[in-house]
Protein backbone atom coordinates (compact mmCIF):
# COMPACT_ATOMS: atom_id res chain seq x y z
CA UNK A 1 0.00 0.00 0.00
CA UNK A 2 1.52 3.41 -0.66
CA UNK A 3 1.40 6.47 1.53
CA UNK A 4 -0.46 9.27 0.40
CA UNK A 5 2.54 11.34 0.05
CA UNK A 6 4.33 8.72 -2.00
CA UNK A 7 1.28 8.53 -4.12
CA UNK A 8 1.08 12.63 -4.61
CA UNK A 9 4.84 12.57 -5.48
CA UNK A 10 4.08 9.71 -7.90
CA UNK A 11 1.41 11.67 -9.70
CA UNK A 12 3.56 14.84 -9.52
CA UNK A 13 6.49 13.27 -11.50
CA UNK A 14 3.72 11.80 -13.99
CA UNK A 15 2.47 15.28 -14.85
CA UNK A 16 5.72 16.32 -14.91
CA UNK A 17 6.61 13.40 -17.42
CA UNK A 18 3.39 13.97 -19.40
CA UNK A 19 4.13 17.61 -19.74
CA UNK A 20 7.61 17.23 -21.25
CA UNK A 21 7.63 14.71 -23.45
CA UNK A 22 6.50 15.29 -26.98
CA UNK A 23 4.97 12.08 -28.88
CA UNK A 24 5.54 12.21 -32.40
CA UNK A 25 1.93 12.82 -33.68
CA UNK A 26 1.78 16.51 -31.66
CA UNK A 27 5.04 17.89 -33.46
CA UNK A 28 4.83 20.51 -36.04
CA UNK A 29 5.41 18.99 -39.16
CA UNK A 30 5.24 22.71 -40.83
CA UNK A 31 8.13 23.46 -42.92
CA UNK A 32 8.66 26.93 -45.07
CA UNK A 33 10.13 25.75 -48.20
CA UNK A 34 12.84 28.61 -49.56
CA UNK A 35 13.08 28.84 -53.51
CA UNK A 36 16.85 30.32 -54.03
CA UNK A 37 17.74 28.36 -57.07
CA UNK A 38 17.78 31.26 -60.08
CA UNK A 39 15.17 28.48 -61.41
CA UNK A 40 10.86 28.38 -60.62
CA UNK A 41 10.13 25.47 -58.92
CA UNK A 42 7.38 24.15 -60.64
CA UNK A 43 6.30 20.93 -59.06
CA UNK A 44 7.23 19.88 -55.63
CA UNK A 45 6.64 16.93 -53.68
CA UNK A 46 7.02 15.77 -49.72
CA UNK A 47 6.58 11.92 -48.97
CA UNK A 48 6.68 10.15 -45.76
CA UNK A 49 9.21 7.67 -45.34
CA UNK A 50 6.29 4.68 -45.57
CA UNK A 51 4.77 6.16 -48.16
CA UNK A 52 5.70 3.87 -51.81
CA UNK A 53 4.58 6.80 -54.40
CA UNK A 54 5.39 10.49 -54.63
CA UNK A 55 1.45 11.03 -54.17
CA UNK A 56 0.27 14.40 -55.84
CA UNK A 57 2.34 17.88 -56.48
CA UNK A 58 1.83 19.70 -53.27
CA UNK A 59 2.24 23.45 -55.31
CA UNK A 60 -0.99 22.27 -57.64
CA UNK A 61 -1.21 24.54 -60.59
CA UNK A 62 0.75 27.25 -58.25
CA UNK A 63 4.71 27.75 -58.87
CA UNK A 64 7.55 29.17 -56.50
CA UNK A 65 9.92 31.59 -58.23
CA UNK A 66 13.38 32.21 -57.16
CA UNK A 67 13.34 33.94 -54.03
CA UNK A 68 9.53 32.89 -52.93
CA UNK A 69 9.04 30.74 -50.19
CA UNK A 70 5.87 28.70 -49.10
CA UNK A 71 5.26 27.07 -45.93
CA UNK A 72 3.53 23.52 -46.60
CA UNK A 73 2.09 21.34 -43.80
CA UNK A 74 3.45 17.76 -44.06
CA UNK A 75 0.84 16.41 -40.91
CA UNK A 76 -0.40 13.65 -42.90
CA UNK A 77 -2.21 11.86 -40.21
CA UNK A 78 1.02 8.94 -40.22
CA UNK A 79 2.99 10.55 -37.41
CA UNK A 80 6.56 10.37 -39.21
CA UNK A 81 8.84 12.86 -39.41
CA UNK A 82 11.16 11.64 -42.30
CA UNK A 83 10.24 12.77 -45.55
CA UNK A 84 11.51 12.39 -48.69
CA UNK A 85 11.54 15.80 -50.80
CA UNK A 86 11.07 16.17 -54.67
CA UNK A 87 11.89 19.44 -56.55
CA UNK A 88 11.07 19.87 -60.50
CA UNK A 89 12.76 23.23 -61.94
CA UNK A 90 11.54 25.17 -65.20
CA UNK A 91 15.06 24.26 -66.86
CA UNK A 92 14.19 20.36 -65.97
CA UNK A 93 16.40 19.66 -63.18
CA UNK A 94 15.01 17.30 -60.58
CA UNK A 95 16.62 17.21 -56.71
CA UNK A 96 15.81 14.61 -54.24
CA UNK A 97 16.65 14.81 -50.81
CA UNK A 98 15.78 11.66 -48.64
CA UNK A 99 15.62 11.65 -44.62
CA UNK A 100 14.32 15.07 -44.06
CA UNK A 101 13.57 15.51 -40.43
CA UNK A 102 10.46 17.61 -40.62
CA UNK A 103 9.91 17.43 -36.90
CA UNK A 104 13.32 19.35 -36.52
CA UNK A 105 13.12 21.89 -39.41
CA UNK A 106 11.63 25.23 -39.77
CA UNK A 107 12.54 25.81 -43.16
CA UNK A 108 14.42 23.86 -45.86
CA UNK A 109 16.26 26.33 -48.57
CA UNK A 110 16.99 25.37 -52.74
CA UNK A 111 19.44 27.29 -53.36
Amino acid sequence: MFSRSHLITTMAALAITATTAIPAFALDRRVRIVNETGYVLVEFYGSNKGSTSWEEDILGPDVLGSGQSVMVNFDDGTGYCKFDFKAIFDDGDVLVRKNINICEIGTYTYN
